[in-house]
């Protein structure tokens, strides 16, 4: 425990004397450990409005349905129905209902809808939960919550349902279908969710085109359809057990060798929160950047700690310190740092789950503070862990085993030699010259520095098709507009915390490059350098990386960060268009600029500071 506590209280006594370090260490992992925490519990979230509406509405364990087979010209079987409604496992149903397809005009816009017939009085399953108005009577139509959202419809709205003239008497929710625009299809013709313009210009007539969700009473559903045998029908089931509800839409399918569509509540609850799958999707991701950007920003800060801790390093050798313990105290500052880091990223992320998971318009209910579980405890702070020993373990065993006369000594890293590297920049201009030797001095912070930009530039790449893709055409992505708002601002803030923390890692390495390089400045311009040709250096000695980091980011980091995001959510590539090319050449060109910003600053302060001073310090 002696040990223990010695190195314990090294560490804690280094952290207080490099406060603002530390807050800095401390932020760039916790960005990475919040929103690993809101990719982790996001989904657990999600799934409580689905719950929420699902027993409001007495939601369904399957939903039956006869006549859906598209392009079919037999009538709806609904024998088999009725006998679905005596299975063994089923203790209660309600319908069938007849369901036809027609098309609605409402606010000045046309859309297909599916119309289900429904009875004014109360059903013991799949009774939707009307948020407005009242539930569905002679003359009056319900619209799916969603749905309406979607084409701003209200109560008391005049709408045209097959050329026949209806008002909006309520705006319901129901568990027994997935919210608009990821309705299940219930008509015989044929439905077609999420297609693009293009794609529903060379679709059949009779197809649906993106259809939403009515329901009308039973007598005005039957009145819209042309040929009453060409109704479909629709039936609700509850089982003893819903977990056997998969297997049992499986058996029944397969008996009826597809005369019946059947579908469980659980694939519609995956339908339901799609877009919330996809939003922890997109965390995830960007957790995994950002914890690609905080090992480097450790990286960065330990090399730049270690560098101003030689000497310490050699007082801690001088009255006996092993170089286990050396190590032991230089690791013991990160780890504390993590963990502290992973306990904020837990507590920030668990409470900020719920203002990314609110309920979409076609369910009830509000997501509330996820139960913390201990896998996600453990998966974060095992992150934060392997973030701090990641990029401090290298550093700090060099340092362990550095000599204690050198140490104590702090005397200057000799310079490497490279032949061509002095060819080369002999040539340059003084500005140029200088910073290409000083990134050269340090080739690993240079790969740091490219690492880092080409991951934020990756990052900005698909950010950029994504935004662009729901901004233009949301259906397609499987969401409606208030959806695809909703993600494009989850892409928002991981685009937000990305840059702020790929701007500190330029700072951080500027400022860590100019400790570093003390001595060989102010050798520079005792030899002829002006202070401004020093700050230009510094800077260069940035810019350089950057812009290498910034083309690779492009290509090919973005361009297989998009295939690989395109790949695991299951979507289709060739709906997103890649940007322009003056685009790329925008962010590549925004980059270096905002690279060089960053880093005038710490340059300028760097390339000013008084040559005697520098220099004698040394001597001393």
């Amino acid at each position: 425990m002696g040990r223990i506590l010695l190195v314990g209280r090294l560490a804690v006594r280094d952290l207080r004397r490099r406060r603002v370090e530390a807050v800095l260490l401390l932020l760039a992992i916790m960005a990475a450990t919040t929103t690993l925490t809101l990719g982790l519990v996001l989904r657990d979230v999600a799934n409580d409005p689905y719950q929420s509406t699902r027993a409001a509405t007495d939601g369904p364990d399957v939903v039956a349905g006869a006549g859906l087979i598209p392009g079919g010209d037999r009538p709806a079987e609904l024998s088999g129905l009725e006998e679905l409604a005596g299975a063994p496992g089923v203790v209660d149903h309600s319908g069938p209902y007849p369901v036809t397809p027609a098309e609605l005009q409402a606010s000045g816009r046309t859309s297909d809808v599916q119309v289900v017939g429904r009875d004014a009085a109360p059903a013991p399953v799949d009774q939707p939960e009307v948020t407005q108005g009242a539930w569905v009577s002679d003359g009056g139509v319900v619209v799916e919550s969603a749905f309406a959202h979607a084409l701003d419809v209200r109560v008391g709205d005049p709408v045209t349902l097959g050329g026949r003239s209806f008002e909006v008497v309520g705006v319901a929710v129901t568990a027994a279908v997935a919210p608009y625009p990821e309705t299940s299809c219930l008509v015989a013709v044929g439905c077609a969710s999420g297609a693009t313009p293009e794609e529903l210009s060379g679709l059949p007539p009779g197809l649906l085109k993106n259809p939403g969700l009515v329901w009308l009473t039973q007598a005005d559903a039957r009145s819209l359809s042309p040929d009453p045998g060409s109704l479909s029908y629709v039936m609700n089931l509850k089982l003893a057990d819903p977990a056997e509800a998969q297997a049992f839409a499986v058996a029944n399918a397969r008996e009826n060798r597809g005369a019946l569509r059947l579908e469980s509540w659980v694939d519609i609850r995956e339908e339901a929160t799609e877009s919330a799958a996809d939003a922890q999707i997109l965390l995830l991701i960007g957790a995994w950047l950002l914890g690609l950007l905080a090992v480097a920003s450790v990286s960065v800060l330990v090399g730049g700690r270690m560098a101003d801790q030689t000497r310490r390093v050699g007082l801690l050798k001088a009255v006996g310190g092993t170089p286990s313990l050396v190590a032991a105290v230089l690791l013991a500052e990160y780890v504390l740092v993590a963990v502290v880091a992973a306990a904020a990223g837990l507590a920030v992320g668990s409470l900020t789950a719920p203002l990314l998971a609110e309920a979409g318009a076609g369910l009830i209910g509000r997501a509330g503070t996820p139960p913390m579980t201990m896998s996600t405890v453990v998966s974060v702070t095992a992150v934060a862990l392997g973030v701090a020993v990641v990029a401090t373990f290298v550093p700090a065993v060099r340092a362990a085993r550095s000599s204690t006369v050198g140490a104590l000594a702090g005397s200057a890293r000799p310079p490497r030699r490279t032949g061509w590297l002095i060819a080369i920049s002999a040539r340059l201009p003084v500005p140029l010259l200088l910073g290409l030797r000083v990134a050269a001095r340090r080739p690993r912070r240079v790969v740091l520095s490219v690492v880092s930009i080409a991951v934020t530039v990756s990052g900005i790449y698909v950010a950029l098709i994504l935004d662009a893709f729901l901004a233009a055409d949301p259906l397609a992505a499987g969401v409606d507009q208030a959806q695809a708002e909703w993600l494009r601002q989850v892409l928002l803030v991981v685009m937000v915390i990305m840059f702020s923390l790929a701007a500190v890692n330029a700072v951080f390495i500027t400022w860590a490059t100019v400790l570093d390089n003390r001595r060989s400045s102010a050798l520079a311009r005792a030899l002829g350098a002006t202070p401004g040709e020093v700050s230009a250096a510094l800077a260069a000695a940035q810019v350089l990386p950057a812009l290498v980091g910034a083309v690779l980011g492009v290509f090919p980091g973005g361009f297989a960060l998009f295939h690989a995001v395109n790949a695991i959510t299951g979507g289709d590539g060739d709906r997103a268009t890649l940007p322009p090319l003056w685009q790329l050449l925008g962010v590549v060109s925004a980059t270096v600029l905002v690279v060089a910003a960053l880093t005038a600053v710490p340059a300028r302060l760097g390339g000013r500071r008084p040559v005697s001073e520098t220099l004698q310090a040394e001597l001393a």
